[in-house]
């Protein structure tokens, strides 16, 4: 089961806008965070913003140079005035 769920992984898909760059990734989980940071070295990250729940412990990430942060959520309500 484990080979299976692996294969169900979108590829990373990079976004360049404006001078800046984007890589939109799955989350990984602790037994594939080896080849993820891999994976984010390959496309030269240094930051990582976690948008979703935290699937992951971010310790080797940032043992191995990328910072990792959270992203604030977005807020659709209108402000009251």
């Amino acid at each position: 089961m484990g080979r299976l769920a692996n294969m169900n992984r979108p590829a990373a898909v990079e976004i360049a806008y404006e001078g800046m760059r984007f890589l939109i990734t799955h989350n990984p989980t602790n037994a594939t965070l080896n080849k993820f940071t891999e994976e984010l070295k390959k496309f030269e990250v240094s930051t990582l913003v976690r948008v979703c729940d935290a699937t992951y412990d971010k310790a080797p990430v940032e043992k191995g140079g990328i910072e990792v942060v959270r992203a604030e959520r977005i807020s659709t309500e209108p402000n009251a005035s």
